[in-house]
Parts: structure tokens; sequence; C-alpha cells
């Protein structure tokens, strides 16, 4: 499906979202449109800056990016808008604008927390991408910047959180259906090719790299890093777990009803190609909640064999059964011999793989509880608190992978026991005068 047939059928359909004319009254008043800034349009921020457009009274007022073909992607939505968005590409400069309440943030990892907590300490509500750090410490002040700004709406992009059969999946799980659910299976498959080995040469001129780099170190310009191969450095990505584990440990979590884990362990590395591509292609990650609950998660960047006919998901097993979920909005649960007792499709249709949005348009779910919320009409399905553990369980993954040690964490924060090595990469180094700060 096209990107603007997506939308139609996004908006009006599943969400039940209809573009409305002046005058109305009620939630849809004048008085209650959301104005939105989108920071970060080159992909995955085109598509929310065009999605948050549909939503009924939301307007899309600027988008903020740093390079010249992304903002041309991000103005594209808008091509026959009787408004068109404002271009503002340096984020201190957007916070600084009045006539927005909220700020949407989609631009590389190492920039999620630092914008967002530009967004907060500047009076704006944030939808912030996951993961919602680009390591542990950063969560941790988005969590502090959600108790010091109560007022202010922080949802992070975890949509699966916002669907309704999900959410009703869970209800059934807590309440029993499967008896006690122990364990957690999760996992994620795509075939992405080498990235190649980079070669440093001049900045294009299109791209202002000073401000693309911000938070992060300076790093010299290569041509194998913008736009999407980022993902895979650790100075400014996250590796695939925060890219892709989030969504599907996020909802084991849940299930499951866990917060910190005790003992994390990690296996793999980069396998598939030998390249410049540092994060692990082939990962298996495994979390423990003392001695009662386990999660395992297996991540293949450049293998598309799904497990249960799926390229991503999550099972959840139970003393009297199980729920098997295949990506989307749907489940399936099973008695204790396996035969099937109850199953829910989705209508939407979805892409595992899909780079812009891989849970089509349930999306939608999550940006109107986001808005709701900010109308004082819903409460955020993900606030910050609870974001922050899911991503920490990717964070803690990537660490014992890096440093290849099982790491023992307190239960009651997450962090790391007896292991000051392990403890350097709770937290990063910035650029002089670009440490985000409450």
């Amino acid at each position: 499906m096209n990107r603007k047939a997506f939308i139609k059928n996004a908006s009006l359909a599943t969400a039940g979202i209809t573009i409305l004319n002046f005058p109305v009254f009620g939630k849809n008043a004048p008085s209650n449109k959301v104005i939105v800034a989108v920071m970060g349009v080159n992909s995955r921020g085109a598509y929310l800056a065009e999605c948050f457009s549909q939503l009924a009274n939301v307007e899309v007022a600027y988008l903020c990016d740093v390079e010249e073909k992304a903002i041309a992607n991000g103005m594209k939505p808008f091509a026959n808008a009787a408004r068109k968005p404002t271009v503002v590409k340096d984020i201190r400069e957007l916070v600084n604008k009045k006539d927005f309440d909220a700020l949407v943030v989609a631009a590389p990892d190492h920039w999620h927390a630092p914008a967002a907590i530009l967004g907060i300490t500047h009076g704006k509500h944030v939808y912030v991408e996951k993961p919602c750090g680009h390591n542990p410490h950063e969560g941790e002040l988005l969590v502090q910047a959600m108790k010091k700004y109560p007022n202010q709406m922080i949802q992070m992009g975890n949509q699966r959180r916002s669907m309704p059969n999900l959410i009703e999946a869970v209800k059934q799980v807590k309440a029993g259906v499967i008896g006690n659910a122990y364990f957690g299976k999760s996992w994620y498959a795509n075939n992405r090719k080498s990235i190649g080995i980079g070669k440093k040469i001049p900045v294009p001129s299109t791209l202002d790299f000073e401000l693309w780099q911000g938070p992060a170190p300076r790093r010299d310009y290569k041509d194998n890093l913008v736009h999407y191969n980022w993902h895979w450095f650790w100075h400014w990505g996250t590796s695939e777990t925060c890219n892709n584990a989030t969504h599907e440990l996020d909802m084991c979590r849940w299930f499951l009803d866990v917060d910190y884990p005790t003992k994390i362990t990690s296996a793999g590395g980069r396998f598939a190609y030998k390249d410049d591509w540092e994060t692990p292609d082939t990962q298996v990650a495994s979390f423990e909640f003392g001695n009662s609950k386990s999660i395992t998660w297996e991540g293949r960047s450049c293998n598309k064999m799904g497990v249960e006919g799926a390229g991503r998901g999550f099972i959840i097993y139970g003393e009297n059964g199980t729920l098997v979920n295949k990506g989307n909005d749907d489940y399936a649960i099973y008695d204790a011999d396996n035969k099937l007792i109850k199953e829910i499709k989705t209508g939407s249709g979805s892409e595992a793989t899909n780079t812009v949005s891989a849970t089509g348009n349930l999306d939608f779910f999550h940006f109107n509880n986001f808005v709701d919320s900010i109308r004082g009409n819903a409460t955020i399905n993900s606030p910050m608190n609870e974001a922050h553990k899911s991503i920490l369980l990717c964070h803690l993954a990537n660490i014992s992978q890096r440093t290849g040690r099982t790491l023992h964490c307190d239960p009651r924060d997450g962090h790391i026991l007896d292991d000051a090595g392990a403890m350097n990469l709770w937290k990063r180094e910035y650029e002089k005068g670009w440490e985000p700060k409450i």
C-alpha cells in the first residue's frame, strides 16, 4: 500500500478520525487544537508528521531537520496543505518558540533524550521515538523530568502499549488464562545487507553535520553513516536491541508483570559480514527476574527466517497454557495440551521489517492516546517510568554483549552490581556544552 493510501485508511478506518471543519465545539474545538513540531523527518519522522497531521484538531506547525533531502522528504505530505510547516534546523531555536504544544522526536538515537529534555524544560509535551535514551542514564534523566514536570505528557513510541487487542490480552494473562505466566520469548529477524567500509570524505553540502552530531562527541564524517547506518555504530546508535527488541521485550515485561532484572547474559556478534558495522547482527539475550520469571530475545539482523512463521513476535508461557503474538495486534491462546482455545486477528496490514511502520495503521492508537492525554481526556499508555524499564533491558543486553560478562543487577533500579567496567557504559561522554540537564 502506498503511503498516501495507507494514511487515509489509517486515519479514517482504524482510528476513527475525520478531518473537521470549524466551527466545532467540545474536545474538537479550536481551543483544544494541539500544535506539533516534529524533529527528524527523513523516514519515520516524515511518517509521524503525516500521521499527526491527520489527527482531528492537530496541526503540524514545524519540521526540524539538519539535512536538505530529509527536509524535502518531510515536506512532501504537506505539498497541498493550506498551511505548510515552517522549517527550523536547530532544535535549540525551535524549543524557544511559544506557538506549539508538543515536540515529536524521531532523530537518531543519540538525540532522543537530549532533544526530549530540551522540549520538556521549555514547556513542551514530548512524544519520543524508541529508545528513550542512548544509554541507561538518559532514561533515568527522562524519568526525573517526568516527575519534575508532572503536567507535561511524555510518551515513548512503543506503540503496542496502545493496541486494543494486546491491552485485552494482558488483562487475560494477568487474570490467569494461562495460569502462572513465567517465561517470555521474543524475536526479530531481517535481511540487512553489509554497510561496507566507509571512507572519510568532506561533509555533503546538504548536511549540517555539526548539528547532526549535537550531543555526541565529534567524529569524522564517513560515507556510510547517514542516513540509516548510524544504528550500527555505538557512538550514535544502540544496535538492533534498542532498534527492534524494544517492542517485544516491552510486551514480555508487560505480560509477565516484571520490572527490573537481576541477571542478564548475551551471546552473539557481527557474524554475517566483515565491515564497519560495530553492533551485533546476531544476538541472544536472556533476562532473569529473581527465581520466578525470565525473558529471552533472539535478534537476527541478517537472516530473515522467522519464528512461528513470523519475522517478529513474542510468546508467553504459563503453567496452564501459552499465548502467541506474531508481531501485530493479534494473539492466540493455547491450553496445556497445545489446543487452540482463542484466536484474535487484526485486519491491519503490517510488515515486520518495515523501517517506517512495522505495525501499519495501528500506530494511530498510540498517537491518539498522546494527544488525548494532552487534552486531559486520557492517561498516557507508556509513561516514561515504565518505558525506561523496557529500554533498560535492551541497554543491559548491549552492555553484557560489549563486556562479554554476565551482569547482576539491583532489582530495585536495575543498576549493575559489582562491575565497575560495565557501569562505565551506563552513561556516555557529551560534546562540551551539549550535556542534557533537567
